[in-house]
C-alpha cells in the first residue's frame, strides 16, 4: 500500500513538472544584443530589464543571460510591444538607450512592435554615435551608452 502510494506521488510529480516545462516554453524567444553606441562594440549587461504592452512592470524572469553578453527573452505570445533596458556595474544603474539619447527625456521607454522582431529582426536607432548593424530574425540589437555628465539633473 505504502508503495503504491509513493508510485502515485512520483508520477503525479513528474506530471507536475512536465506541464511547468511545457507552459515555459509557451512564448515567443527574441535574442537581445547590447552594443556601444560610439564604437559598435559589443556590451556585457549586469542585467537585462523587460517590460511589454506599455506596462510599468519588469519581467526579469523571462530573461536568461548567455556567457557572451546576449540575453534569451521569452514573452507571452500575446505580447504586442516591447522595451528593454540594461543595467551595468552590477548595479541598478541603467545605460541610456541610444535611441533616445539626444531626447530631452531620454529615460522615457521606446517600444518596439514584436512581431517585427520575430519576422524581420530590429535595430534600434543610434544617436549617440554613427556604428551601424543589422539583425536577423528573432534579433534585437540596440546601442547604449554609461551615463555621463549629460545626464546630470539640472536645478
Amino acid at each position: 500500500m505504502a508503495q503504491r502510494t509513493i508510485c502515485t506521488l512520483t508520477l503525479i510529480a513528474w506530471a507536475i513538472a512536465a506541464c511547468a516545462c511545457l507552459k515555459a516554453q509557451d512564448g515567443n524567444t527574441i535574442t537581445v544584443k547590447l552594443l556601444e553606441g560610439k564604437n559598435g562594440e559589443a556590451v556585457t549587461p549586469s542585467n537585462i530589464v523587460v517590460r511589454i504592452d506599455r506596462q510599468d512592470e519588469a519581467h526579469n524572469e523571462w530573461v536568461r543571460m548567455n556567457d557572451d553578453g546576449t540575453a534569451v527573452v521569452t514573452i507571452p505570445v500575446d505580447a504586442k510591444q516591447i522595451s528593454v533596458q540594461a543595467t551595468y556595474d552590477s548595479s541598478m544603474e541603467t545605460f541610456v538607450n541610444c535611441d533616445a539619447a539626444k531626447e530631452k527625456e531620454r529615460y522615457t521607454p521606446h517600444w518596439y512592435a514584436i512581431a517585427d522582431i520575430l519576422k524581420a529582426g530590429m535595430v534600434t536607432p543610434n544617436e549617440c554615435g554613427k556604428t551601424r548593424t543589422s539583425a536577423k530574425p528573432g534579433e534585437f540589437i540596440f546601442f547604449v551608452r554609461k551615463r555621463d555628465w549629460r545626464d546630470l539633473p539640472m536645478n
